[in-house]
């Protein structure tokens, strides 16, 4: 077989609750189609059994990425040329684009797959007033549940909601430490008017979790190289449990190309 030619470098981020264990199928197509995958498991989060659910500041979290960035240019310095492309996924998508704009010049490429930035989903005031409660009293400690726990939001699947309800490795609540960096998350990605990237925004269109409309009017705002938009008409969240997952992936390809 003749060897795949080698396209560029891919690094992903997933959701609040999610790992990189739920994209096994397009990662190994992604590597396939010759870029080196690499997803990142946020700190406390997947196989990452420390500080559960936790997370010190926006600006650590960021950084994380950012570090891992520097360390795989270090280790595939042969390729280091070849583009480099960001990928968020739901809550990645947040921390994605914060991490683009804060650090600019760093990726070549920034794909938001259904991003967090604009949610349908959100805390409600007597959640917000405990939030800033805890806040005032530095309570950092303190677990608060995930608001987006139910399967059916993530996929109308019931194979892949089974999948979702059983797994070991899902999170299910954060510290207020991980909200307090969540909020600044939200401030500086929903803020983002300019990258200088070019950047590819794919949605879902029956989200439950997302605002699609507010997601896409800032997109349509924001000033960059290239901006390209997918919409999936029959998706309800997360792609890759979709049953024409291919479609998703054969299009981010074609994007990468």
């Amino acid at each position: 077989m003749p060897e795949t030619i080698r396209r560029g470098h891919l690094i992903l981020l997933h959701g609040i609750q999610s790992h990189s264990g739920w994209y096994e199928y397009s990662s190994q197509r992604f590597a396939e189609a010759g870029l080196t995958v690499s997803f990142l498991d946020r700190r406390g989060s997947g196989m990452n059994a420390a500080a559960r659910g936790d997370a010190a500041s926006a600006e650590r979290l960021m950084r994380d990425v950012v570090q891992f960035h520097e360390h795989l240019r270090f280790e595939l310095a042969a390729d280091a040329e070849l583009p480099w492309t960001l990928c968020g996924l739901s809550w990645g998508g947040k921390l994605a684009a914060a991490t683009a704009s804060r650090f600019a010049r760093r990726f070549d490429g920034l794909a938001l797959l259904y991003p967090g930035i604009h949610a349908n989903v959100r805390a409600s005031w007597w959640q917000n007033f405990q939030l800033n409660l805890a806040d005032f009293a530095d309570v950092r400690d303190k677990r608060i549940p995930i608001p987006v726990d139910d399967p059916v939001l993530f996929t109308g699947d019931p194979k892949w909601q089974e999948f979702i309800r059983n797994d070991e490795f899902a999170l299910r609540d954060v510290t207020v430490g991980f909200l307090r960096a969540n909020r600044v998350l939200d401030r500086i990605a929903q803020s983002v008017s300019s990258l200088d990237c070019s950047t590819l925004l794919m949605l879902a269109a029956r989200d439950q979790i997302i605002d699609n409309r507010a997601t896409c009017e800032h997109f349509q705002r924001l000033r960059c190289p290239r901006k390209t938009l997918f919409e999936y008409g029959n998706a309800q969240h997360t792609l890759e449990f979709e049953p024409d997952r291919d479609q998703f992936i054969d299009d981010l390809i074609r994007w990468l190309s």
